[in-house]
């Protein structure tokens, strides 16, 4: 297959060289300008290496931004069915170590929401961030859940486009972290106030990062796929009166 492409090449080429050389002969037999020939020959050929240069930037600038968006495309599908399988579920019971619930109708996602709504969504949290509690909720009904998605996770590390995503690559790793936290620890009931500070921290790291990437999965959503932001809004986490059936 390639010696017969390469092949077909070489006699493009040829094709090429000797029709070039055709008409340059051509317009000496018709008007006998040798000078005029060399001259414009000259600078055709000084004027090529620019037009190559030029024509190459252009060209992988757009083979980039090509090959980028189509990366991009397929990270999008990753986080998707991450959220599904694991994030939105993660979030929900994480929110049950939230002292205070009440910041949690910040992220009640509105089906008219724009790019503003996110932006300043997304402002108020970093500012804001939701504090959470490791005595508050069941840390053994945390550490089953993460444990029984384990090797969905691994599966999406080995994923090479992720290295194109480092914030979400951090929140796996995160997620990893937290998961190896608790399953080392067999009694939650006795822990020293010390390790549950700690534990505090590890979820809190993960949770503020679970929301970030959901708030920017979402505005992808809202862009370019509205029917599966629908389904979002509609299985929201956060919101106590999201129902998956269509109301209105």
């Amino acid at each position: 297959m390639f010696k017969r492409l390469f092949h077909w090449q070489i006699l493009f080429a040829l094709i090429l060289v000797a029709l070039s050389a055709f008409f340059y002969f051509l317009h000496y037999l018709l008007f006998r300008d040798p000078h005029y020939l060399l001259n414009y020959f000259i600078s055709n050929l000084a004027f090529l290496f620019l037009d190559v240069l030029i024509v190459m930037l252009v060209l992988q600038g757009l083979l980039q931004y090509r090959e980028k968006r189509a990366v991009l495309k397929k990270l999008n599908m990753v986080i998707g069915s991450f959220y599904i399988e694991v994030g939105t579920g993660l979030m929900k019971t994480l929110s049950g170590f939230a002292p205070d619930s009440s910041a949690h109708a910040a992220l009640i996602i509105g089906a008219d929401w724009n790019d503003q709504d996110f932006a300043e969504t997304r402002k108020w949290f970093r500012e804001n961030e939701v504090r959470l509690e490791s005595r508050q909720g069941d840390l053994e009904q945390l550490k089953t859940f993460l444990q029984g998605k384990r090797s969905f996770l691994l599966n999406l590390l080995e994923n090479g486009n992720l290295l194109e995503h480092e914030s979400f690559t951090d929140l796996l790793w995160a997620i990893f972290h937290l998961t190896d936290e608790l399953a080392h620890r067999t009694d939650f009931r006795h822990l020293p106030e010390a390790d549950f500070r700690h534990l505090t921290g590890d979820m809190q790291r993960a949770y503020g990062q679970l929301i970030r990437e959901w708030l920017n999965f979402l505005k992808h959503l809202k862009q370019s796929y509205p029917y599966l932001y629908s389904l979002a809004i509609r299985t929201n986490p956060f919101d106590p009166h999201a129902a998956v059936e269509v109301q209105k």
